[in-house]
């Protein structure tokens, strides 16, 4: 069969092309964003999920999913007969992050400021008057996309639910949490008359066990006759729990990108292009240094995924050491909300080249403008992820990079082992990226000279490599990432570490655990005064209880015929020390927690409070007086 002509592909792929056709005000809003065409997943879906068919689409990321079945949600809610009736929900999208819930959520209002009815309803008036004359203008039979987004941990249940109950939304773009807790009040309907379509975004991280329980929560809530769309870059690692999501016969959409010779189907877009470099722990960092200085153009936006939170913690304050140039941002899952909002936002708006520093909370489906490239200190724990790490850049056409780091040896096997998983790595080839050993040295001690003037980052470096060394023993490729492997003075060395930390895995480790490096601990300080003052406090207090174990065998002596009360009176100072030494180990945690868990805590000291004062008014024999439950009638 001869191959299509350009003409007859862009014909096929125009708006106008689509049956039933697109209302004239979305083809506007299109046309606004920039697509002249469709892409090939929305010339694919759009008909199909219009049509009332079931879909289950993959295809690369960056290909215009989003549009894919937003399209769908607002013509089919603006088709209706009559509009919806209030606290009545007709479409649910559900995603897995806050950052790509918040992202539809704005593609959404995109699409729907061409609507007047709807943004009339969605712009908040000045006051009452201007509300009754919204209301006048558009009247209540005139239909409406009313969406409202929930996201957990930025606003309680209950001001989920006044909003609700204020606007009545006709879609809900949420989290999945947030959503069951919505869906679990009787003031919220999703009846079979009113309910039309539910879309569940990044569909194989939603399926996974983290999400199960929440997903069978909603679909218990929802009717059964509803269309349903999965939409992902990797929806067919989770096609064998699709029945369980309640599709009926769904059409089968996959949009593959041919390679270079055009045999092969790929799952990243054309326009990225993915290559490895092989590197030793201690080259890493000015790896990255120098790659960035060596493109052409300084890439405005960057991205380095790291395999744990506390690895970002860390490298957030060594990676300006090496990149002076570059504005650093951090950003991972145990952020409070508002900081990852706040953080995702500087680096989504900013003007000037930045990079993000972040874990795999920043790898699926969020459409980041102008990232130029992805770097992967870490390749991830679970393969899946590697291909969404990879299509933040790269995006809607646009010319990206990505780059993995990988030691030299058995992790060169990583190489194949993306081939087969049809996402190939070509070797980074770039004469101008060289790092001798005394480079190395170098980058070490610099590390090191930042670590020494607090002690609060020495902490950091541990914990973060502690729970690197975690993440490493769990990959799911085994075989290639192995803890045998590892060369541990060279990833101490590499980390800036003061010292290899206690841990099962180094228990038959014979090197230098001390990495080389003479420290006088009691005297290394936290910058922190407070955190220095109860270091000092505690330090004061082992070194008298060692010298009260030390003491000489005649002192020994005579402190045991020292009288019965004297003893009291040392074992009631040892409980005052280890009270006080509780109270700051308390004190530090309390600290670490986020507003959110702090906020549960004060909650759940609240309700045992309640309890507590309920059963002293009881009296001590309230609960003995009562019968012993012997079944239903």
């Amino acid at each position: 069969m001869a191959p299509k002509s350009p003409s007859a592909t862009s014909s096929s792929r125009a708006w106008e092309s689509l049956n039933p056709p697109l209302s004239g005000w979305i083809r506007d809003a299109v046309l606004a964003m920039g697509f002249s065409l469709m892409t090939p997943v929305q010339a694919s879906t759009i008909p199909l999920f219009m049509g009332h068919k079931d879909v289950v689409v993959e295809a690369v990321t960056g290909s215009g999913k989003t549009l894919s079945f937003l399209i769908p949600v607002v013509e089919k809610l603006l088709r209706l007969e009559e509009p919806i009736k209030k606290h009545h929900i007709g479409a649910i999208i559900v995603s897995p992050t806050r950052e790509l819930a918040l992202q539809i959520y704005n593609v959404l209002l995109s699409l729907l400021a061409f609507h007047p009815p709807s943004i009339a309803v969605l712009k908040p008036p000045v006051d009452d008057e201007d509300m009754s004359i919204s209301c006048q203008k558009y009247p209540a039979s005139t239909l409406k996309v009313v969406p409202l987004l929930l996201l957990g941990g930025t606003t309680s249940p209950a001001e989920d639910l006044s909003t609700f109950l204020k606007r009545s939304p006709n879609v809900l773009v949420a989290t999945p949490g947030r959503l069951v807790e919505l869906l679990s009040s009787p003031h919220v309907h999703c009846p079979q008359s009113s309910f039309e379509m539910l879309v569940l975004d990044e569909a194989d991280r939603l399926l996974d066990l983290g999400f199960k329980e929440d997903l069978q929560k909603i679909l218990a809530r929802l009717p059964k006759q509803r269309r349903t769309g999965l939409f992902s870059a990797s929806v067919s690692e989770a096609v064998d729990q699709i029945i369980r999501v309640g599709l009926r016969n769904p059409f089968k959409v996959a949009v593959k990108v041919r390679g270079a010779t055009g045999a092969e189907d790929k799952r990243t877009p054309a326009s990225l292009q993915m290559t490895y470099i092989l590197t030793p722990p201690t080259h890493k960092l000015l790896s990255i240094k120098q790659l960035l200085m060596s493109l052409e153009s300084t890439p405005q936006k960057s991205i380095i995924y790291f395999s744990t939170c506390a690895g970002v913690d860390y490298f957030q304050y060594i990676t300006p050491l090496f990149l002076q140039n570059f504005v650093v941002i951090p950003l991972h899952g145990k952020h409070p909300p508002n900081v990852r909002q706040r953080n995702f936002n500087r680096f989504a708006n900013s003007h000037t080249p930045c990079i993000l520093l972040t874990t795999d909370v920043a790898a699926r489906g969020l459409d980041i403008p102008s990232v130029d490239l992805v770097i992967q200190l870490d390749p991830p724990s679970d393969p899946k992820v590697f291909i969404h790490r990879c299509g933040r850049a790269g995006r809607a056409g646009r010319r990206g990079l990505s780059v993995v780091l990988l030691h030299p040896g058995r992790e060169e096997d990583y190489v194949p082992f993306l081939e087969v998983r049809k996402t190939p790595v070509a070797l980074y080839n770039n004469d101008k990226i060289f790092i001798s050993d005394t480079d190395a040295i170098n980058a070490t001690e610099l590390i090191r000279r930042a670590i020494l003037g607090d002690r609060a980052l020495h902490d950091k470096a541990q914990k973060a490599f502690v729970s690197w060394v975690r993440s490493y023993s769990k990959h799911q490729a085994s075989s290639i990432f192995r803890i045998a492997d590892l060369d541990w003075e060279a990833l101490g060395h590499a980390w800036g570490l003061l010292k290899l930390p206690k841990m099962p895995e180094l228990k038959n480790f014979t090197g230098d655990k001390n990495l080389g490096v003479e420290i006088d601990w009691d005297n290394y300080s936290y910058k922190d005064r407070q955190r220095e003052k109860d270091r000092q406090t505690v330090l004061s207090e082992t070194r008298s209880s060692s010298s009260n174990t030390h003491q000489p065998s005649k002192k020994r002596a005579a402190s045991e015929n020292i009288p019965w009360s004297q003893n009291l009176d040392k074992k009631n100072e040892r409980e005052k020390r280890r009270e006080r030494k509780r109270a700051r180990k308390e004190r530090e945690r309390w600290e670490k927690l986020t507003d959110e868990e702090k906020q549960k805590f004060r909650e759940t000291e609240e309700m045992l409070d309640q309890v507590r004062q309920v059963q002293q008014r009881k009296g001590p024999s309230a609960a003995e007086s009562e019968e012993e439950f012997q079944g239903f009638d």
